[in-house]
């Protein structure tokens, strides 16, 4: 864990640790004495699905969808940028939203991953802020994302609207040299795309002031308060302009994402695209029930499988582990977790996007706002402890109507515990019991034997006789003296923390 680095809040372990912290913060943000500004609607709507909360009601009339981006009053210099960039239609969110968000409204969007929830928000904030300059160090708009690799896919995705417009963005995340980005921001920039824990410290540096932010975006709101930046973000929207736009879209809506909703949202238009477990049509669920000392061969060949595949695990420790394995194996893979410098993981990601590497092992610093097109495949290697990390790890396949597969491993221990989770994500898998080598895990996975020449200088494996012998340690299962795999099989204490906390915050 980053526990030294305590500035550099925008890690992908960090609700691991911060759930207390933030608890009590929230306690104290009710009381505060900055303005509230609840929702103007008429009380709440219909009963929400387990664990959300009712979403409010709209006193005034939304603006009916579009059909075509057209029909909207953007700048005319964005039409010709969307068609260059490929965009014809708009999806649902943004065909709902942006007539509001274009007419200066607050709005609730709730979308899974892969909805166009950034062009939703982005184009919005684009044409509210185009034809004016911002001072230096003062913003016009503003985007809090939880973490860096989403601020840089919500810039990647901006960046060709906003060059239309002569607009200038400025990426503001942790990880990165802290003097470039305050150069940028003292240089000018209309569009502010930040964590919420490095532009705070930019903030207390005087180097960025908020007092000019008329438009206000936060993305994937839920996450930000699970990794415990509830404080961060009202602190910071309490420096917002307090009558400027402010638009929250989120993949869930917990009940702590309820208190920014009551708090700095004035009736808001609403608009959810999916039903609250973000079931999608084209995505299929299979968990696979393996055993013990079984998983390290049946991860290994799941791998080894013809096309690109992302691997979830607990830990950056496990991550390297199973990394190496498969260097050794043959199999084209690389690490991504928040150990990885800024520039290492974005060097991974690029990578990975253009096939030379096959295989991503990750922690859920991949769960949100990695966007790759054509990927069909996620593996859960180690199940995660909660329905909302299942929902954003899956999110990253079947994206924009593509179909993809979810695959999840799961030990004699662990199947308990997986029902549970299914049944809060509201999802009915396809289960089934597998064995490294057999015909009905190529079937479901694509998987093949691996090479077994080693890659880029990584020891060799050597081959295993059969399926016996001890299973792979860092693999969520843990060798007794016998080879076999016991009730230790289960999350770190971290994980399992951290999903206790977000239980008990449900339930609050």
């Amino acid at each position: 864990m980053d526990r030294d680095r305590s500035r550099d809040r925008d890690r992908d372990q960090g609700h691991d640790r911060s759930h207390d912290r933030d608890r009590t913060t929230r306690s104290d943000s009710r009381n505060s004495g900055a303005p509230a500004r609840r929702s103007g609607g008429s009380g709440r709507g219909p009963a929400a699905a387990r664990g959300e909360f009712a979403l409010p009601r709209t006193s005034t009339p939304a603006l009916p969808a579009v059909s075509s981006f057209a029909e909207l009053e953007l700048p005319g210099p964005l039409l010709p940028a969307l068609i260059a960039e490929g965009v014809s239609t708009p999806f649902p969110i943004q065909a709902a939203t942006l007539p509001n968000a274009l007419a200066g409204r607050d709005v609730l969007g709730r979308g899974r991953t892969g909805s166009g929830k950034t062009l939703a928000f982005g184009l919005a904030v684009l044409a509210r802020v185009a034809g004016k300059r911002a001072e230096a160090r003062r913003p016009s708009a503003l985007v809090l994302v939880p973490t860096r690799e989403l601020a840089q896919q919500v810039t990647d995705a901006l960046t060709p609207y906003a060059r239309a417009l002569g607009l200038r963005l400025a990426t503001v995340v942790g990880g990165m040299s802290i003097g470039r980005q305050a150069a940028a921001l003292r240089s000018g920039a209309e569009v502010v795309v930040a964590t919420p824990g490095r532009l705070k410290d930019l903030v207390e540096r005087r180097d960025c002031h908020l007092d000019r932010v008329a438009v206000t975006v936060l993305d994937e709101a839920d996450q930000m308060c699970d990794m415990g930046f509830m404080p961060q973000v009202t602190e910071l929207l309490d420096q917002v302009r307090p009558q400027g736009q402010r638009m929250l879209f989120s993949a869930t809506l917990d009940r702590d994402v309820d208190l920014l909703v009551r708090r700095y949202l004035h009736d808001p238009v609403v608009h959810s695209v999916d039903p609250a477990a973000g079931a999608v049509t084209t995505m299929e669920h299979h968990v696979l029930h393996v055993q013990g000392a079984d998983k390290y061969a049946t991860t290994t060949e799941i791998a080894a499988r013809e096309g690109r595949v992302i691997m979830f695990l607990d830990t950056k420790h496990a991550v390297d582990k199973l990394t190496g394995h498969l260097l050794g194996s043959g199999v084209r893979a690389a690490a991504l977790h928040g150990g990885k410098s800024q520039p290492q993981r974005t060097r991974t990601l690029d990578r990975f996007k253009n096939g030379q590497v096959t295989v991503l092992v990750a922690t859920n610093v991949a769960a949100r706002g990695i966007h790759i097109d054509n990927l069909d495949l996620v593996v859960n290697v180690d199940p995660p402890t909660d329905h909302k990390d299942y929902l954003h790890r899956g999110g990253r396949t079947a994206r924009a109507g593509e179909s993809g597969r979810v695959v999840t491993l799961v030990l004699p221990g662990q199947r308990r515990d997986m029902a549970r989770l299914m049944a809060d994500a509201g999802i009915t898998p396809q289960i089934t019991r597998v064995r490294s080598g057999e015909a009905e895990l190529s079937r479901i996975t694509g998987a093949r034997k691996p090479s077994g020449v080693p890659i880029g200088g990584a020891a060799p494996v050597p081959e295993r006789a059969g399926n016996s012998g001890a299973s792979f340690r860092g693999l969520g299962s843990r060798p007794t003296k016998a080879g076999r795999s016991r009730r230790t099989d289960l999350p770190t204490a971290e994980a399992r923390a951290a999903a206790k906390q977000r239980r008990a915050n449900r339930g609050g």
